[in-house]
């Protein structure tokens, strides 16, 4: 059993509804799912956005992730309980983890050591359901494809250009491209196809930026699905199957209300991956916890170049939020690899290879200060740093003209990031954040995603592949020119080559391919060899999962 999970079942959780009766929720708007999760009544949550005032809004995100490890998630609810500890009335907001990597890279979305959100068991699984909903509400959809060009496609639709597939919330790497409707006229005409996972579906994008319910039907029936011989889009709403999609995601729309390990409220919802997608929670459970708290801690997946990018380029743009303070984490061990440092020699002292791999963070604080922030550095400790390297950090970060703080969070709960905590509040009453996005709504299509290249990546340039610039012409012609982009691209580099850690320069962006998410309301780029779809390791964790004789489970963390 890891340590992570022996703490997680050690520790005493309160009933859902004292967590709720701390956050300022009623009693009427839990819906229990079990003694320790509930949902909360969309009525209620609509209520509370009118009727309450606005906090300040703390976004956590992180260098370049490496094998060696960030704890993003960890540093964010250590955070919050630092916080909430201090005296601030302070609501985490997270992402749901999928299933595809709990069973194929061992590991949760949860946070670890002593700053959690529990039951972190339940959480990684099936949580309340929102994926499967999200999953049979974006297959439903495709089904309905099918059947309407079936039953004699009265809408004309090409079945050639048909862009709309189908997702599952696994990696499975076979089901990447594939050919559909075989074995005769009973079972439709064969087409190409293929799978995405559910984190990737334009579904579950919409799912986090939809305001409330009325808005999430209106933007499902502006999903694209394909298009007629004449060019003509063909949408959701035009097959009639935008309100039972909708229906299927009634329940899904209701933020997640858990507590961390110290009993403090935490609203998990929604789930995009920032490598494939747009990497945030869902803007009503954001909304939800500035209306409830003083101060929300949120975080976006990955390193700033994917997760904040577009935490702040799409989610505050689209959402209208703005955010008040940004952390970025780090630690010596993944610093030191992207100073040339295999894994296998972290373990000793190298203050050189430190101060090398610092170019990766300086660009992240770079990036940061480009949209009106000015961001702290969070040095997430693990036990084999020493004083000189964490010295080393400190004054480079100082040098660059913010501050590092060492966090001991995993060990010591919210006490350990008191530090950090401390700074943040200095940050937030400084009030000098002054939010800009990277680009212009009016900045044709391509233009942004050369911005994005060339600001936040540090890219000479992009190439679009075949087609691509003939694509990015049709949205704007269509009128989704002044959509944002939503970069798919590798999270281990600045780069679409995960190779060059770092701050690499002189590279080119290559965009193989674009797709237009008209429902969620951006422009999706891939780049270089991103996977839509994950495979699994050599190795997946799923080999070393298992019930033991009390039903316990192990292997999952």
């Amino acid at each position: 059993m890891s340590i992570d999970l022996e703490i997680a079942r050690k520790a005493t959780l309160q009933p859902i509804a004292a967590i709720a009766a701390r956050a300022g929720i009623e009693a009427e708007a839990l819906e229990p799912h079990g003694k320790y999760k509930a949902k909360l009544g969309l009525d209620f949550v609509a209520r509370a956005r009118e009727e309450r005032p606005r906090g300040k809004l703390v976004l956590v995100t992180g260098i370049n992730p490496t094998p060696a490890g960030e704890g993003k998630t960890t540093t964010t609810v250590g955070l919050s309980d630092a916080l909430n500890m201090m005296g601030t009335k302070t609501m985490v907001c997270l992402r749901e983890p999928s299933l595809g990597p709990c069973f194929g890279v061992k590991g949760g979305a949860t946070g670890g050591g002593h700053a959690q959100v529990v039951p972190m068991e339940d959480i990684n699984l099936h949580f309340t359901g929102d994926f499967h909903a999200i999953t049979s509400a974006h297959n439903l959809l495709a089904a309905m494809l099918d059947n309407h060009i079936y039953w004699g496609n009265a809408l004309g639709i090409d079945s050639r250009r048909i862009t709309w597939r189908r997702v599952m919330d696994m990696n499975d790497r076979a089901l990447r491209g594939l050919v559909s409707s075989l074995g005769g006229v009973k079972n439709g005409f064969p087409r190409e196809d293929g799978f995405d996972i559910t984190v990737a579906s334009e579904v579950m994008a919409i799912l986090c930026l939809a305001e409330d319910i009325l808005d999430l039907e209106a933007r499902l029936g502006r999903i694209i699905v394909g298009y007629r011989r004449d060019g003509a889009a063909v949408t959701a709403k035009d097959l009639k199957a935008d309100g039972a999609m909708a229906v299927l995601l009634r329940d899904a729309l209701s933020p997640n209300l858990v507590q961390t390990l110290e009993g403090n409220p935490a609203l998990v919802h929604g789930g995009p991956f920032a490598n494939i997608a747009h990497g945030c929670n869902s803007v009503m459970a954001t909304k939800l916890g500035l209306a409830l708290s003083d101060v929300v801690v949120t975080e976006a997946g990955f390193g700033a170049d994917l997760g904040a990018e577009k935490f702040l380029d799409i989610k505050c743009r689209l959402a209208g939020l703005s955010p008040d303070a940004v952390v970025i984490v780090a630690t010596i061990r993944a610093l030191k690899m992207h100073g040339g440092v295999k894994k296998s020699d972290l373990g000793g002292e190298d203050v050189a290879a430190v101060l090398r791999g610092m170019s990766n963070l300086a660009r992240h604080l770079e990036n940061i200060r480009k949209f009106g922030i000015r961001p702290v550095v969070a040095l997430n400790h693990f036990t084999s740093d020493t004083d000189a390297e964490v010295q080393a950090v400190k004054d480079a970060t100082a040098a660059m003209g913010t501050e590092a703080v060492l966090c001991r969070h995993w060990a010591d709960g919210g006490r350990g990031a008191m530090d950090l905590a401390k700074l943040v509040q200095q940050r937030l009453a400084a009030a000098d954040a002054a939010f800009t996005p990277l680009y212009e709504d009016d900045m044709p299509l391509a233009d942004k995603l050369r911005t994005v290249a060339r600001e936040i990546y540090r890219a000479d340039d992009i190439a679009l592949g075949g087609g691509v610039a003939e694509k990015l012409a049709r949205y704007e012609a269509q009128g989704f020119g002044h959509l944002p982009v939503c970069i798919a691209k590798t999270q281990y580099s600045f780069s679409a080559d995960p190779s060059l850690l770092g701050a690499p320069t002189g590279h080119t962006l290559p965009v193989r391919d674009v797709r237009l998410a008209a429902g969620a309301g951006f422009v999706v780029a891939i780049a270089g060899d991103v996977m839509t779809m994950p495979g699994l390791p050599r190795v997946p964790a799923a080999e070393h999962i298992r019930l033991d004789e009390a039903g316990m489970i192990e292997g999952l963390f």
